[in-house]
């Protein structure tokens, strides 16, 4: 089974806000999907948290050595791309644009198997996994609204991240978090995001040490990108000064650039993103490594229903998973799935066990967001 063609879908009209300074607007293109098909008409699915200008370069660039290619065989093939891109790639849209391939090839080995990928990668460890809801941080007058329709959506874990927080003063600061968790309660879990990553990030260690010591005492799960993203030395000060744990790393792409990050401890939680780093493939390679040295891994998922199931089968292969990312409300994941992914009353997602990825896309409402 060959390769035959690789199409690319651009997802505009709804896109979520992002908290970002820059905020787009909902026509602008942050998803791209990718669809690879073959000679025996098999198709996989993709999705790259890049626009579809980036992701057309990206694939002029990998076709030559994409086209007539193995479809069944997605890490040899997706490594090929890694390997040849030496010059052009190494990161970047580029490393972006092979998430989506390897995610799509994964989705079609699956499917040649009649296995779901999470077998493929070694095997159920569970059946489902805790979603935590991603939300933005808002005005505390309104922000309750927010939460309690978060939480009638079934979420049980919610990550509170960007907007005033880090950007206003450390009195603002503590009112959001206490107001998030004393509209949700002691039951539902609370993660926290500065969004370090926003452009010209102006907080050091000793801003993030003491909002760790204040989120400690609302009972906060993780501080996320608390400094800039490639502050290795910050971070690693200050996993060993704060009271909470230290999380990062969505940013960040390739296997290669999270060994210092991991080797040198400067995070509890390292927060890959499938449709970034590399793919299904990529993520493997940095789970297992984070194993060894006991940091936990939980997949970034700023996502589509795409990237999402490939979260779901990553945690189904993830030894020590505890919870997967789900942006909410997003209707590029939502309404671009012929079966919605439903919340139980544990709060748990159920984890796809259909060939390849498992889910069943909405051609029309996804031809209604590309509008093409």
């Amino acid at each position: 089974m060959n390769v035959t063609e690789i199409k690319t879908i651009a997802l505009v009209g709804e896109t979520p806000e992002t908290g970002w300074s820059n905020e787009p607007g909902p026509d602008e293109n942050l998803h791209t999907l990718i669809v690879i098909e073959t000679d025996e008409g098999i198709q996989g699915v993709g999705s790259c948290f890049t626009s579809k200008g980036l992701v057309d370069g990206a694939v002029e660039l990998l076709r030559p050595n994409l086209i007539g290619e193995r479809a069944d065989e997605p890490e040899r093939v997706a490594e090929k791309l890694h390997q040849m891109t030496f010059w052009q790639g190494r990161g970047g849209a580029v490393t972006h644009a092979i998430s989506g391939i390897d995610i799509a090839l994964w989705d079609i080995f699956g499917q040649v198997c009649g296995q779901p990928v999470g077998r493929l990668l070694g095997g159920y460890h569970r059946d489902r996994i805790k979603p935590y809801g991603s939300l933005l941080f808002e005005d505390p007058a309104t922000f309750p609204r927010v939460l309690e329709a978060a939480t009638a959506r079934g979420f049980k874990a919610l990550k509170l991240g960007w907007g005033p927080f880090g950007r206003v003063d450390a009195a603002m600061d503590e009112k959001l978090v206490r107001t998030a968790r004393e509209t949700v309660g002691e039951e539902v879990e609370i993660m926290v995001d500065a969004g370090g990553s926003d452009q010209f990030w102006p907080h050091g260690f000793k801003w993030a040490v003491e909002r760790a010591k204040m989120l400690a005492d609302y009972d906060v799960v993780w501080f996320e990108e608390a400094l800039p993203p490639d502050d290795i030395e910050g971070f690693i000060r200050l996993r060993d000064h704060a009271p909470v744990p230290i999380a990062g790393g969505e940013v960040l792409t390739r296997r290669q650039s999270f060994i210092p990050f991991i080797e040198r401890g400067a995070f509890d939680i390292i927060q890959p993103d499938v449709t970034k780093v590399g793919g299904i493939g990529e993520m493997r390679r940095i789970l297992y490594m984070a194993l060894d040295h006991n940091v936990l891994l939980v997949t970034h998922g700023w996502n589509t229903a795409i990237g999402l199931a490939a979260d779901l089968h990553i945690a189904a292969a993830h030894p020590t998973a505890r919870w997967v990312e789900y942006i909410t409300p997003s209707p590029y994941i939502e309404d671009i799935v012929a079966t919605p992914f439903v919340i139980d009353d544990d709060g748990l997602l159920e984890i796809p066990t259909g060939p390849g990825l498992g889910i069943e896309l909405d051609w029309d409402r996804i031809q209604a967001h590309s509008r093409s």
